[in-house]
């Protein structure tokens, strides 16, 4: 499959990249700053600012699926979602957020008082992101939220999936970006929950 991932240097694209490419994918990496990318037979790099979106487009074209994993305080959400669409991709993966997803009380956890103020200016953008996305029809998107606590680990291949609700243990609610690579590009090989979100967490 070839698969472009938009924010690919990133530390969840980068998790995203090292797991198509284990799985034998041709990918095209995509950041402002290619720099970081490391060198692949598998992976070609292509330096763009995604606020160019004519630039973005052409770069999308000829792929089956994009992935973008970029921050959402620094993207318009509908200028994305229309390179996208303007590229003929029709399968389109989002590295979404945990702000969105629902606690027992099905309230929002970005609702709840706790929520640190300091996540607030990336987590608000990604709910109104994923607010568009459901009003889009013509693409086959997925929404995939981490756990609360995201950040680099283990890839251990043992987690759990739940659709809007976030996934919580003994020691809180937390996924690897290895682990949260490894739900994402499985959705995408198996081709499942289109126009749908879901988390991953331990």
């Amino acid at each position: 499959m070839k698969v472009a991932i938009i924010g690919a240097s990133g530390m969840t694209g980068s998790r995203i990249l090292n797991e198509l490419v284990s799985r034998g994918h041709q990918v095209t990496a995509i950041a402002r700053n290619t720099d970081k990318i490391e060198k692949n037979d598998a992976v070609t790099t292509k330096a763009v600012d995604i606020k160019d979106r004519e630039v973005l487009t052409e770069a999308l074209k000829g792929h089956d699926a994009v992935i973008s994993a970029v921050r959402f305080a620094d993207l318009d959400g509908l200028a994305l979602i229309d390179a996208v669409r303007n590229s003929g991709v029709k399968r389109y993966l989002v590295v979404g957020g945990a702000g969105s997803l629902l606690l027992p009380d099905q309230t929002r956890l970005i609702d709840s008082p706790d929520f640190p103020q300091e996540y607030r200016s990336e987590a608000e953008p990604g709910c109104v992101f994923l607010d568009q996305l459901k009003e889009v029809k013509d693409l086959d998107w997925t929404f995939v939220s981490p756990s609360a606590l995201f950040q680099p680990g283990e890839r251990t291949g043992k987690f759990r999936i739940a659709k809007d609700t976030l996934i919580t243990n003994e020691q809180g609610s937390h996924i690897s970006a290895e682990d949260y690579a490894i739900a994402l590009v499985d959705a995408l090989e198996k081709n499942q929950y289109i126009r749908e979100r879901f988390t991953v967490g331990y």
